[in-house]
C-alpha cells in the first residue's frame, strides 16, 4: 500500500517537535519513559500537571470528530494525529494520565452523549483538568463483560450505584469513572445494561483498594461502590451495551501505531541486550529476535491499512490478538536471551524494596497479562468466528 505524508504534515511534525522540546524540560525531562505499562502508577502528580501542559498547547483531543476545536482541541486530520503521536513517542515524553479520557470517553460522548454531556465533560479533558477511568471488568465479569452484577437503582433524576469494578486503571488518581451496570434488574445480560458516570470524590461510597501485583508495583485497583451517586447516564437507559462496545472499537486506530513505536524500542533494548551478552551467537535466539523484528514491521502495515476503515467488524479484534501475542513473546524472549542470569534482579534483596527489577524483567512480567486485558485472545477469537466468519454464536448463561 501507498501511505505517505504531505507537506502539511510534514509542517505539522516540525511544529510538534519543535513545541515537544521547548516543553518537556526541568521536571516534565525527568518523566522521560516514565509512566508506560508496567510503570503506570510513576510519577503521577508531575504527570497530571504535564497533561494540564498539553492542554494548554492545544495537544489534546486532536482526534475528535465532530469537533474540530469546538472543545478547545486543535483540528488535526488523520494523518496529522499518526504525526503527533510518532513524535510524542520519539521524545520519549511521559506515559499520558489523560489517555483514558480523551481516547475513550470523549469519543463515545461525541458519538452516543448528548450536548450538555459534552458541553460538560470534553473541555475539562481538553484542558487537561479531569481524569478518568473505566469502570468495566468484574471479579466474576473480566472477559464476559456481558456478566457483570453491579447495579444501579434509580434515585431522582440519577442513579445509585452499588457493586465492585476490578483491574481498574488509574482509579487512584481519576476524577471521574464511566460505570457499566444493570439498570433493569430482569434484563438478561446484556440488556438492561446503561453506560453511567459517576464522580470518584464520594467518601463512604466509593474505596479504591491499588492491587499489588508480582512486580511489587500497583498499576490497578479494586473500585467498591456502595451508593455511589451517579447523575449522567449516555446513550439513555438500557443502551449501555451499544454505548460500551462502540468505547471498546475506539480503543483501537491511530494509538496502535504510537503503541508499535513504543514497541520497537523494547525490542531494540532485547537486541541490544543480546548483543551485550553474547547470545546473538546462538542461531535460534538470532532467528527468533529477526521474527519479532519482522511481526513487527507487519503489525505496522495492517494498522496502516485499517487506519481510518469503518464498518470492519473483526479489525479491532486481530489489531488485539497481533500485539497482544507479540508483546508477550518479546518479553519471553528477554529473559531467554539473558539466560541464568534473568532470574537476578539489579539490587540485592531487602524487606524495604523486596522486588527491585530492572526494565527487562518489568517488561516480562507484565507482558504475562497483554493475551488476557482489554478482552482475552479467547474473546477476540470468538468475535471474529461470529461477527466476522459467521459462524454460530455460544450461547452464554
Amino acid at each position: 500500500m501507498d501511505f505517505g505524508f504531505g507537506s502539511g504534515d510534514e509542517g505539522f511534525r516540525a511544529e510538534a517537535r519543535e513545541w515537544l522540546a521547548g516543553h518537556l524540560v526541568g521536571v516534565y525531562a525527568e518523566l522521560a519513559g516514565r509512566g508506560g505499562p508496567g510503570s503506570e502508577h510513576e510519577g503521577a502528580a508531575e504527570r497530571r500537571a504535564w497533561e494540564r501542559e498539553l492542554g494548554a498547547g492545544g495537544w489534546i483531543g486532536l482526534g475528535w470528530e465532530g469537533a474540530e476545536g469546538a472543545y478547545g482541541n486543535r483540528t488535526a486530520s488523520l494523518t496529522q494525529q499518526v504525526v503527533w503521536a510518532e513524535e510524542y513517542a520519539r521524545a520519549r515524553a511521559p506515559g499520558r494520565v489523560g489517555h483514558i479520557g480523551e481516547n475513550l470517553l470523549a469519543p463515545t460522548l461525541l458519538a452516543y452523549g448528548d450536548e450538555a454531556q459534552r458541553r460538560r465533560f470534553l473541555p475539562a479533558i481538553a484542558r487537561g483538568e479531569e481524569l478518568w477511568c473505566q469502570g468495566y471488568s468484574e471479579p466474576d465479569a473480566g472477559s464476559d463483560l456481558a456478566g457483570l452484577r453491579t447495579v444501579a437503582v434509580r434515585d431522582g433524576a440519577g442513579y445509585r450505584v452499588s457493586g465492585q469494578k476490578i483491574w481498574t486503571s488509574l482509579a487512584g488518581e481519576a476524577d471521574w469513572c464511566f460505570v457499566l451496570a444493570r439498570t433493569d434488574p430482569a434484563g438478561r445480560r446484556h440488556r438492561g445494561l446503561s453506560f453511567l458516570l459517576v464522580a470518584m470524590d464520594q467518601p463512604g461510597r466509593i474505596e479504591v483498594r491499588p492491587i499489588r501485583q508480582m512486580s511489587g508495583t500497583a498499576e490497578f485497583n479494586e473500585v467498591f461502590f456502595d451508593g455511589a451517586v451517579a447523575g449522567h447516564v449516555v446513550g439513555g437507559e438500557g443502551a449501555g451495551w451499544r454505548v460500551a462496545m462502540g468505547l471498546l472499537a475506539r480503543e483501537r486506530g491511530v494509538s496502535t501505531l504510537v503503541q508499535q513505536i513504543g514497541f520497537a524500542a523494547e525490542l531494540a533494548e532485547v537486541v541490544g541486550e543480546a548483543v551485550r551478552c553474547g547470545a546473538l551467537r546462538d542461531p535460534v535466539l538470532r532467528d527468533q529476535l529477526v521474527r519479532q523484528w519482522a511481526e513487527l514491521k507487519v503489525m505496522r502495515w495492517n494498522a496502516l491499512r485499517t487506519l481510518g476503515a469503518a464498518g470492519d467488524a473483526g479489525a479491532p479484534s486481530v489489531a488485539k490478538l497481533l500485539w497482544g501475542g507479540w508483546h508477550q513473546r518479546l518479553g519471553e524472549l528477554a529473559m531467554r536471551v539473558r539466560g541464568a542470569a534473568a532470574a537476578l534482579g539489579p539490587a540485592d534483596w531487602t524487606a524495604q524494596a523486596p522486588y527491585e527489577l530492572d526494565a527487562l524483567q518489568r517488561l516480562f512480567l507484565f507482558t504475562r497479562a497483554d493475551t488476557l486485558y482489554g478482552g482475552s485472545d479467547e474473546i477476540q477469537r470468538d468475535i471474529i468466528a461470529e461477527r466476522v466468519l459467521g459462524l454460530p454464536r455460544v450461547e452464554r448463561i
